[in-house]
């Protein structure tokens, strides 16, 4: 596992691009084989804008699983329709949050509804479940409201966490934040930060100037930990996401759709999947094939 930064640093992580299937493709900002975490914070795919014409079906990403994890799913513009094992049948659109929490097992499906806009944007993140949780039961929770911010020429939702003097009403099992900040006057400002956490800025659109360093789409920029606030200055209106938390403290192993510890862990996932074990569930209501889980990795397998 990467270490976090003893104290404040800046590193450019340069994004890549990866296919998730349904004609989706994304820029992956996390894993990074620099830095695996940020607080607790173990996945960021940035995707769109795309276009999606009119006769388009838009995203379709059949049922697939996941464990060990929380999904956090968060658009600029767009809508998606979620699925999942549990019975959960629930649209996301721009301001509304979406957390899926796997624990032991659940499987989902993401596509654009039948009716749809015409752009779709967003970003996806997990968050890694610490070991006293993430053997525990699935569970989806829709967040139509979350707590709005404006202050120094900014305007920032508060997605997940603790930040601003404010709390999110999201349920999250370590300390953190997932902050959505729009740059709506040019200008200069601080903004507080956590100094016990470390802390990550991706720019979703314009450029951002931070301590002193230009900063544009394609990249996460790690910040470290003990910031106790951030130079933050725009030329023209911005976008960014910062994410943080407290250094999570456990080695975590990703592989395909799963968070857990040992290759062990992976296999007998792999197994249960394609054998349609009980542990998953099956996700109705969705028009098209399951997912099929890739062959282990050389890797993993030295690990088993």
């Amino acid at each position: 596992m990467n270490q976090p930064a003893a104290g404040p640093v800046l590193e450019t992580l340069p994004d890549h691009s990866a296919n998730i299937g349904g004609g989706m493709d994304v820029r992956r900002a996390l894993p990074h084989r620099l830095r695996r975490l940020v607080g607790a914070w173990c996945f960021l795919d940035h995707y769109g804008p795309v276009s999606l014409a009119a006769q388009d079906a838009g995203m379709r990403i059949g049922p697939h699983p996941h464990m060990g994890l929380q999904t956090v799913s968060w658009l600029f513009s767009g809508e998606v329709l979620h699925r999942d094992s549990l019975g959960s049948l629930q649209s996301i659109r721009p301001g509304q949050l979406n957390l899926m929490t796997a624990g032991r097992g659940i499987s989902h499906s993401e596509e654009s509804p039948a009716s749809h806009p015409k752009e779709l944007h967003g970003l996806q993140f997990w968050i890694a479940l610490p070991e006293k949780t993430r053997q525990g039961s699935a569970a989806f929770d829709h967040y139509p409201n979350l707590p709005e911010i404006r202050r120094d020429g900014l305007a920032a939702t508060l997605i997940v966490g603790e930040g601003l003097k404010e709390r999110s009403p999201a349920k999250v099992y370590t300390p953190m934040i997932g902050l959505d900040l729009r740059c709506t006057d040019v200008g200069a400002r601080r903004l507080p930060l956590d100094a016990d956490f470390e802390h990550a800025l991706i720019v979703i659109e314009g450029e951002l100037t931070v301590e002193n360093t230009g900063m544009a789409p394609g990249s996460l920029y790690y910040l470290g930990r003990g910031r106790e606030s951030l130079n933050v200055e725009n030329r023209a209106p911005a976008r960014a996401f910062l994410l943080g938390g407290t250094p999570f403290g456990e080695d975590v192993l990703l592989w395909w759709n799963f968070v857990g510890r040992r290759g062990e862990e992976m296999e007998q996932a792999r197994r249960e999947w394609e054998a349609r074990d009980a542990r998953f569930g099956e996700v109705h209501g969705y028009d098209g094939p399951r997912l099929v889980a890739p062959e282990l990795t050389t890797r993993l397998k030295t690990h088993l």
